[in-house]
């Protein structure tokens, strides 16, 4: 694996980007952007899994790192629920429903399989590296 120097490098931080922008695309269109409070817990959710991402990697150390991730994977499955109770109140289209349910699917396996690979290395993080 090549070496990550800030967080923007990450796949899993660029699907979570990809994810927020459709979120919030979707929920412009009426009637969604009339449900208010749907609108602001998927922007929530959705800007929580890179959010988790980019805070857990600045913390520089792979236990922290390790926790945020499990927080953005929780976070992307509040998401997904989420989509369904927008696609049910014929918010987003079945295609849409389809795309955002997928990406979603997909950055969760690949937080789960980064959190594996961290975890299997012996590598602490730079905070704990001599300055």
């Amino acid at each position: 694996m090549a070496t990550i120097r800030k967080f923007e490098d990450l796949e899993i931080w660029q699907g979570a980007r990809d994810i927020c922008r459709k979120v919030f695309t979707y929920s412009q269109k009426s009637p969604f952007n009339r449900d208010f409070s749907l609108i602001d817990q998927m922007r929530r959710s959705s800007g929580s899994v890179m959010d988790n991402i980019a805070e857990g990697f600045e913390r520089e150390g792979n236990k922290e790192f390790i926790q945020f991730l499990f927080i953005a994977k929780a976070s992307a499955g509040e998401c997904r629920s989420q989509c369904f109770r927008a696609f049910d109140n014929g918010y987003i289209s079945t295609e849409e429903f389809k795309e955002l349910i997928e990406l979603l699917q997909t950055n969760s396996i690949k937080i789960r399989n980064f959190i594996d690979y961290l975890k299997q290395k012996n590598y602490r993080g730079q905070k704990y590296k001599s300055r």
